[in-house]
Formats: structure tokens, C-alpha cells, sequence
């Protein structure tokens, strides 16, 4: 029987072709059918191939039965519930390059069109008007070019301003020093950068850490004559601010290709402003775009049926079935705690040293490796990073991971230990399973706990003092947050210690700042697990 495989958004002929050309493939192309459609068959499926139109969400991998792959020809994966596929053990993976180029050439169609007023020149000479010297733009020659995130998009962003002649400054929290140099690029702070740049371009993925990361703070430290352009994704610059910053004339302009919500609201004063040039999400819309992942996820796609490995999964290691059964949870435990120092680190990441101890020295540990690198860089690489690539990625910003597995008496029988070290804090965390299997960090830096690194959390530095659970608590309960559970650990009596909190919802900033003005609380930081 002939392995069935269903492309349910528009695809390109030379996708289609690489799919059909495998005899033991059937392959259906049905683009466009209704979330109803689409559950009532895609149980006779063993993989799909979507874009971004086809919403796989859990009540549709629900009904897929046989399902076992889902190809995303691009890399965003908004709309597919991992979490439902990866209990319902079906491999996700996308094509994170195939746009590159692509990407990189409209940012630089909007820095060039804000810069010299194309769209609104071109608007007024077709309407009959011959107006040059309403039209006056400026040279890019000479200009401060601003990156924030120095990925592939961002790195060819780069080097297509050095060649305008462009000083290229950028920020990226996950490159060191040297791949900066070797990039011919100059390493500057978020606030550096938004106060020296002539153009800022963002290049990163939306994440709880990025969400916002330029707002009325960074608009308020800009030059009068910057301009801000967003290829990325809606959100990471504060459209509010935006709007705001355009009424004020804190900035020039602004281009725009993403929006918090899309289709945006076309009501939007962003619509309404002469210097906001504004595209429909045109960056992957290319035909050799359309053509370069339409081949990279068939080929990862017939790869993977035919038992020729899996590339690019977002959640899925690779391992045999024995060294899955007793490795498996300790994956889960790696990816968690790698999450939760990811997000408690600061500065550029130079090593990541990793030791394990106990049975997982019986077996290879790659897979667990790859989770716990993953964890760590996912908090500022969001999609583009997975179990997959995570090892390339750390290489690519000069991140040296090693692995030692260790044959001494440890404190805990089987047992996680990384150590972190950057240009600024390194730090130190432990972990282990419990006795039901479920993940525990038992030690961060010097100090011993018993965390649960699951959902929303708090993590508190705190003077060991009389008062500090029972200031959090209130805090807390006036915000309406409920506490799950919490952990204490100190180094000395009377030294500093640490609480992690478990929560029922997410934390608003303005409860972490009142956190943070409590008596005797030193560090506050929200984490999400």
C-alpha cells in the first residue's frame, strides 16, 4: 500500500514534482480546504505539507490517526499546536533557510523606497502631479545601519549595507565578540544601538523575550532622523509606540511588512502617515523563494518517509527505541532546565559545559544535548532553532559545547549539571527526574532546591530575612496570581537566598516591578517553562 501524503496550501510544481516522483508515494494536492475538510480527511494521511495558511490546530492532529509528519514549507510554525503533535508522536519540521535571501532583499525594497519616498513619488506622478521637490530623500551612504539579531537573514541584511557603504553596528544577545569581528559588524547594546542608528532593522523571532523589545523606552532614546523597518514579526516593535513615535515626530519613518495581527486593521493611524511605507507580509514571496522551500520541505519530507532521517524537526530527537525508553524523560528534564537558564543568563553565551553522570552514561547522549542547547537558545532564536540544528546554531555564534560524562560519585545518582559562561554572569544549575520520573533543578550556582521547571514561574534572588515569602505572597494575591507551589534554597543562614514560584498565570510587569521594590529582594524574573 502506497504511503499517502496530503499538500493542503498552494505549493509549487517543483515541490509537487519531488513528491510525485517516489513510487511508493500517493500524493494529493487539495489546497484551500475548510478546518472541517480538512479533519474529516486527514485521518487517511501518514504526512502533510502546509504553508501558513492551513491551521493545524489540536482538535485537527486529534483526528489524524495515522499521521506521523507535518512539512511546514517556511519557518514560522504559529499555526501548528506542537504540543498536540508531539503527544500525538508526530514529527513537525520546517525549511529555516529557504528564505533568506529573500527576507534580507525586502528589508532592504523598504529601507530603500522610505529612504528615497518611492511609493508615495510614484502615487503622485501617476495621479498627474510632478512634484520633486516634495519627494527629497536621503543617501544611505555614510548611515548608521542597526541591526538587532545577527541570524542568516540578519547577517545578509549586513553585508548588502556594507556594501551601500553603511557603518553596520548590531545587537545579538547569542554571538560573541569574534563572530562579530568576522562579520565586519561593530557589537553594541539594545540602548547603543537605537540611539546611534540612522536605520534600525529587527531580525529575531517573537518570543516572550522579544515581544515589545522596541517601545516608547527605545523610540524616546532615537535620533529625529532614524527609521525603523520590521521584516520580522508583528510585535516585536510596539505598533503603539510606533504610532505614537510617528504623531511626535520622535523618528522619520518607518516601513513595515508584519503586524501584530494579520490581516492588520486597516483603521490603523499606521495607514494613514505619508513616511510609514507598508507591504502585505511580502518577505517570502519571491518565486524562488516559493521554489526554494517548496524543494527543501518535499526533500525533507520524502527523506523522512522513506527512512533516510529526519531534518529540521522542531520536536523530535532522534534515538533507538531502547535508548529512548530510558533516555526520554531525561530529554524533557535537559529541554526544561536549558529553557530556564536560558532565560536567567545575561551577556553573550562564549561556553556551554555539559556533564552527565548516572545511567545516561550508558548510552549515547546527543539527543539530550541537542534538548538542552535548544532550551538554552530558544528564548532568543524562538522557531528557528530545534533539536535538530541547535548544535549548528550554537557553532555558527562561536557558542563551544562540550559533554563530559563523568564515573565519580555525584551528589544526585543520575544527574544534569551545565554550566553556562558569557562575557558577563556565568551560571550553574542542576537537574534531575524525581521518583516518578518528573523534571526537578535541585541546585542553582551554590545554592540547593527543589524546582518544578513547568508553565509560568518566578525566580526570586532574596536576602534570607524574615518577611520576604509572606511580601511575596501578598504581592501576588493583590495582582489575583495564584501560587502553585514554591521552593526555597540558601547558601549560608542570613546570606542570600533563592525562591522559585510556581504560578497559575502569567505575570504582568507591573507586579514584577512591585516584586522588585519589596524589602529584601535583590532579582526578580518571570519564566516561562
Amino acid at each position: 500500500m502506497k504511503k499517502k501524503i496530503l499538500i493542503s496550501d498552494k505549493m509549487t510544481e517543483e515541490g509537487i514534482a519531488i513528491l510525485n516522483a517516489v513510487p511508493e508515494f500517493e500524493v494529493d494536492y487539495k489546497p484551500g480546504l475548510k478546518p472541517e475538510e480538512l479533519k474529516a480527511i486527514i485521518k487517511n494521511y501518514e504526512a502533510i505539507v502546509i504553508r501558513s495558511a492551513t491551521k493545524l490546530k489540536a482538535d485537527i492532529i486529534e483526528a489524524a490517526d495515522n499521521l506521523k509528519f507535518i512539512g511546514r514549507a517556511g519557518v514560522g510554525l504559529d499555526n501548528v499546536d506542537l504540543k498536540a503533535a508531539t503527544k500525538k508522536g508526530i514529527v513537525v519540521m520546517n525549511t529555516p533557510a529557504g528564505n533568506t535571501t529573500s527576507t534580507a532583499e525586502q528589508t532592504w525594497s523598504l529601507i530603500l523606497s522610505l529612504s528615497r519616498n518611492i511609493p508615495q513619488a510614484c502615487a503622485s506622478l501617476k495621479s498627474g502631479q510632478w512634484e520633486r521637490n516634495k519627494f527629497e530623500g536621503v543617501e544611505l551612504y555614510g548611515k548608521v545601519l542597526g541591526i538587532i539579531g545577527l541570524g542568516r537573514i540578519g547577517s545578509t541584511v549586513a553585508g548588502f549595507g556594507k556594501a551601500f557603504g553603511m557603518r553596520v553596528i548590531a545587537f545579538d544577545p547569542f554571538l560573541s565578540k569574534e563572530v562579530f569581528e568576522q562579520k565586519g559588524v561593530q557589537m553594541v547594546t539594545v540602548e547603543q544601538l537605537v540611539k546611534d542608528a540612522d536605520y534600525i532593522t529587527v531580525h529575531i523571532p517573537k518570543t516572550s523575550e522579544t515581544t515589545d523589545l522596541i517601545s516608547d523606552k527605545e523610540f524616546a532614546l532615537m535620533k529625529p532622523t532614524t527609521r525603523v523597518i520590521n521584516c520580522a514579526r508583528g510585535g516585536i516593535i510596539n505598533e503603539t509606540a510606533l504610532i505614537k513615535a510617528l504623531q511626535e515626530k520622535k523618528i522619520a519613518g518607518c516601513a513595515l511588512d508584519v503586524y501584530e495581527q494579520e490581516p492588520p486593521d486597516f483603521s490603523s493611524p499606521l495607514f494613514k502617515f505619508d513616511n510609514c511605507v507598508v507591504t502585505p507580509h511580502l518577505g517570502a514571496s519571491t518565486s524562488e523563494a516559493q521554489i526554494n522551500v517548496a524543494v527543501e520541505i518535499a526533500e525533507t519530507i520524502r527523506d523522512a518517509m522513506l527512512g533516510k532521517g529526519i531534518m529540521n524537526a522542531a520536536n523530535f530527537p532522534t534515538m533507538s527505541a531502547e535508548a529512548h525508553k530510558i533516555l526520554a524523560p531525561y530529554v524533557q528534564l535537559a529541554f526544561k532546565m536549558g529553557k530556564f537558564a536560558g532565560q536567567l543568563i545575561s551577556g553573550a553565551i562564549s561556553e556551554i559545559k555539559i556533564t552527565y553522570s548516572g545511567i545516561m552514561t550508558e548510552y549515547k547522549t546527543a539527543p539530550i544535548t541537542l534538548s538542552l542547547v535548544n532550551g538554552i537558545l530558544k528564548p532568543i532564536l524562538g522557531e528557528t532553532i530545534n533539536f535538530i540544528n541547535a548544535l549548528d546554531l550554537a557553532k555558527e555564534r562561536a557558542v563551544n559545547v562540550q559533554e563530559i560524562q563523568s564515573t565519580k560519585e555525584e551528589e544526585f545518582v543520575n544527574c544534569i549539571s551545565v554550566q553556562i559562561t558569557t562575557d558577563k554572569e556565568p551560571l550553574m544549575i542542576w537537574g534531575t527526574l524525581s521518583s516518578n520520573k518528573q523534571p526537578r533543578i535541585v541546585k542553582v550556582n551554590d545554592v540547593y532546591v527543589e524546582a518544578v521547571p513547568d508553565g509560568d514561574m518566578l525566580f526570586i534572588n532574596n536576602n534570607d530575612r524574615p518577611g520576604v515569602v509572606g511580601a511575596v505572597g501578598t504581592i501576588l494575591a493583590q495582582e489575583k496570581i495564584n501560587i502553585a507551589g514554591i521552593t526555597f534554597g540558601r547558601a549560608k543562614k542570613g546570606g542570600q537566598a533563592i525562591s522559585v514560584v510556581n504560578v497559575d498565570s502569567e505575570v504582568p510587569e507591573s507586579s514584577i516591578e512591585k516584586l522588585k521594590k519589596a524589602p529584601e529582594i535583590l532579582f526578580v524574573k518571570f519564566i516561562k517553562v
